[in-house]
């Protein structure tokens, strides 16, 4: 088991943003930190296809290491774009995106998806597994192997913009992504299962979706766009219901377009005039979903900038938040459009942008994090959004959020904390503690340092020094330690969803040189 860790510095800061007469708020213990990593095209990763293995592998290290110091916490990666796969254990043919040819494996052979869940748990982070789940074909050229689900099912398929997609009408089709996730699920340890905006397509001028047949079949007395909707309904209800009997501790979640719908169109829709909607167009009913508690998080994609007047950041904002269903909102932050402004969203090229939003979701309790589209805007740094990240919003370490839906019950504390100054600092060790009443072990701890005249608070995420990854990781040396120093150390256990134990605590004096 590797050991991963991170030393800060104690002490406590006041901040002043740019904005007059604005102190910042004590950063949060708890926020979601994350950042898409898309594969379709070679967007982020790898950089181009038919790399080596090692080539790969080296790549994947470096956006998790760069990403890590950045105070991200997790990763959600496309590990299923077009009816292919970036991973062994599959049905599907390896990726074109990945190998340079469709159903060629890598070499030399490896998996990459065991070896990039590994690599993210062995830094704390969580992995979430991103699937495209409509698509057959990425575009009319797509050169796809002859066992590929579209020429073995072609009644499963519809055209459609110049790509073969899912019909989602067909309950063997349903059944079919189910599968396709549940393997998923059995055979890998990931975090969370996710979905992007792709349910039915977006419109295309001029064509039309030529599902009548299916419909005919299996309207049961709904309309059109009724019966779509329910058939978006019925697959997710479906994948929620498949994950939990096999795992229940995987989280699920959507990153649907940001508009539910239009005030205009429904009174329980936003203050926006969009003139695209998830529920109108793509047949997706995303509030119905987190109302239901059928997805533990929704990461609505608000690809706007504060000054749209259309849909205008705070607007569609506020109306998520009243529309959260105490489950987890995580707001879908457009980092790949700093810099890209347009006529109609000019704001994108105010290099305040992204530190105005994140300020402004910052106020509100109801949203628990993040996650950036894409990674490659937060390693390329347009214009400075990692080092805002890095030396002020991320600046402290932040916890995930716990989904107590899913699991209520705290890990019981460390044991036998034991704390003696050391030529290299205080040594700090303990032993891992029981199963709780759950069943569920530590599955890393938290180490806190307090001066004497601190105020021991355990909320405040600036007195965190280390997250000590790994059950059996119960050793830690602060290094930071000066002469003469008396020190309180709390150290908490943390389970796989992040509830927190009570803490031990042990308190030290450092001698004097």
């Amino acid at each position: 088991m590797r050991f991963h860790y991170r030393a800060f510095f104690v002490f406590f800061i006041c901040i002043f943003w740019e904005m007059p007469d604005v102190i910042a708020q004590l950063p949060p213990k708890r926020e979601f930190r994350a950042v898409w990593i898309a594969t379709v095209d070679n967007i982020d990763w790898p950089s181009v296809r038919g790399l080596p293995a090692e080539n790969q592998q080296a790549e994947f290290i470096a956006l998790l290491d760069q990403h890590q110091r950045a105070g991200i916490n997790a990763v959600v990666v496309q590990i299923r774009a077009a009816a292919d796969a970036f991973y062994a254990k599959s049905t599907e043919p390896w990726s074109f995106w990945l190998t340079g040819q469709q159903g060629r494996a890598p070499v030399p052979f490896y998996d990459p998806l065991e070896f990039m869940i590994r690599e993210t748990h062995d830094r704390g982070m969580e992995f979430h597994a991103w699937f495209n789940l409509d698509r057959a074909t990425f575009s009319k050229n797509s050169s796809v192997t002859p066992d590929h689900i579209s020429f073995r099912r072609p009644e499963w398929m519809l055209q459609y913009g110049g790509r073969k997609l899912f019909n989602l009408g067909l309950p063997e089709v349903r059944n079919y992504v189910t599968g396709i996730v549940t393997n998923i699920v059995r055979n890998y340890d990931v975090d969370g299962i996710h979905f992007d905006d792709y349910f039915y397509p977006y419109g295309v001028a001029g064509q039309v979706i030529h599902d009548e047949v299916t419909y005919k079949t299996y309207f049961n007395g709904m309309n059109l766009a009724n019966w779509r909707r329910e058939n978006i309904n019925q697959l997710i209800h479906q994948l929620r219901d498949s994950i939990q009997a096999l795992k229940p501790y995987v989280k699920f979640g959507v990153s649907p377009f940001g508009v539910w719908k239009n005030s205009s169109q429904d009174p329980e829709g936003s203050l926006t005039t969009g003139g695209l909607t998830s529920y109108f167009d793509l047949y997706a009913d995303t509030r119905k979903w987190i109302r239901e508690g059928w997805i533990d998080y929704i990461a609505p994609q608000v690809y706007f900038s504060t000054d749209f007047q259309k849909v205008p950041y705070r607007l569609l904002v506020d109306w998520w938040i009243k529309n959260g269903f105490n489950r987890h909102l995580y707001i879908g932050q457009g980092a790949f459009r700093i810099n890209r402004s347009t006529p109609r969203d000019r704001a994108w090229n105010d290099p305040n942008e992204m530190t105005t939003q994140l300020n402004y979701n910052r106020q509100f309790s109801q949203i628990h994090g993040s996650i950036f589209f894409s990674s490659k805007s937060l390693t390329d740094n347009l214009n400075g959004v990692r080092d805002t990240l890095l030396t002020n919003f991320y600046r402290y370490p932040a916890l995930i959020p716990p989904m107590p839906w899913k699991d209520p019950e705290p890990p019981l504390s460390p044991k036998d904390l034991k704390a003696r100054p050391t030529s290299e600092g205080v040594e700090l060790l303990w032993q891992e503690p029981g199963p709780a009443p759950d069943g569920d072990k530590a599955r890393y701890y938290v180490v806190y340092r307090f001066d004497r005249k601190d105020k021991v608070n355990t909320e405040d995420p600036t007195h965190i020094l280390a997250i000590c990854v790994g059950e059996r990781t119960t050793r830690f040396i602060d290094r930071t330690a000066e002469a003469d120093g008396r020190y309180v150390y709390l150290i908490t256990s943390l389970d796989r969803l992040h509830n927190e134990s009570v803490p031990s605590q042990v308190n030290v004096r450092v001698p004097e040189e």
